[in-house]
């Protein structure tokens, strides 16, 4: 018995002295004209779950405030957050609507890392985010597919908007659903134009970014010439002047959507950062 006692006395101070389970909050933010049901209906989602990840909640905004539809995972120590973002307003109204998503999660897991995955223009509205001060605990961003130093097909929607009168009144009338998205979407787009001095890309790819992991996932094939909407050359987090040398890049698929396999590379990824 004395044997057995001391093993025992043994067991327990070693449980003692052992580190807590790090607790780690995940949020995922949609890109433009998607939503917070792109993860599950991707199967991002399913196959984080399948990873130990489990669903905590879906936060959106109104005119009240953040409103959230909490599931039973807000507990679990690995916790997945969707946030519902105006996908189609301009880059800081989006990150408006997120930081007071934030806000909420802050005062929630106040002691927790908060790592955040963003997908397309979501990537980039996290970043902003990020170097806001609006992010607590911050351990790390990935992003999938975002057009970190802007895209052309920003350009070419704003050219398409841009027409004197009576052409835009044919348009308005003829062009149907697409074309009054375009024109609803312009403050986006010109947020998303390709970089240079004066625009918002500029700016922020010029400020100090916190000391924490960065992840690229890259469309684009073996040559990450990019997806039909972002070339790979602004979807590298490295070629940030602020984050120059400081991101881990990755290769997954060549279409803009989301896509199931995302989740299997993000469960990798987190997993990682677990260690």
């Amino acid at each position: 018995m004395s044997h057995l006692l001391h093993a025992l006395l043994i067991l327990l101070t070693l449980l003692w002295l052992a580190p807590p389970a790090r607790a780690d909050v995940l949020v995922l933010a949609h890109g433009y004209l998607g939503s917070a049901a792109s993860w599950e209906q991707s199967g991002v989602v399913p196959v984080l779950v399948s990873k130990g990840w489990q669903r905590a909640g879906l936060l959106s905004t109104s005119p009240g405030g953040v409103r959230e539809l909490p599931a039973a995972g807000r507990k679990a120590k690995n916790k997945i957050y969707l946030v519902e973002l105006p996908s189609i307003a301009p880059i800081g109204m989006q990150a408006d609507h997120l930081g007071a998503m934030l806000r909420l999660l802050a005062a929630r897991h106040s002691r927790e890392r908060f790592l955040l995955v963003g997908h397309s223009v979501g990537g980039v509205v996290l970043r902003l985010a990020l170097i806001r001060g609006d992010v607590p605990n911050p351990a790390a961003l990935i992003t999938i597919a975002s057009p970190h130093l802007g895209t052309p097909r920003a350009e070419q929607a704003l050219d398409a908007t841009d027409d004197p009168w009576p052409v835009e009144v044919v348009k308005d009338i003829f062009g149907g659903g697409d074309y009054q998205t375009l024109k609803v979407s312009r403050g986006l787009y010109l947020d998303i134009v390709r970089q240079q001095p004066g625009s918002l890309l500029f700016w922020l790819n010029h400020q100090p970014h916190p000391e924490i992991r960065y992840v690229s996932i890259l469309r684009g094939g073996p040559f990450v010439m990019g997806d039909i909407l972002v070339p790979g050359i602004s979807q590298e987090m490295n070629n940030i002047p602020a984050l120059r040398g400081r991101a881990t890049s990755l290769i997954a698929g060549s279409g803009h959507e989301l896509a199931w396999p995302d989740g299997y590379l993000l469960a990798s990824q987190l997993e990682k950062l677990r260690k």
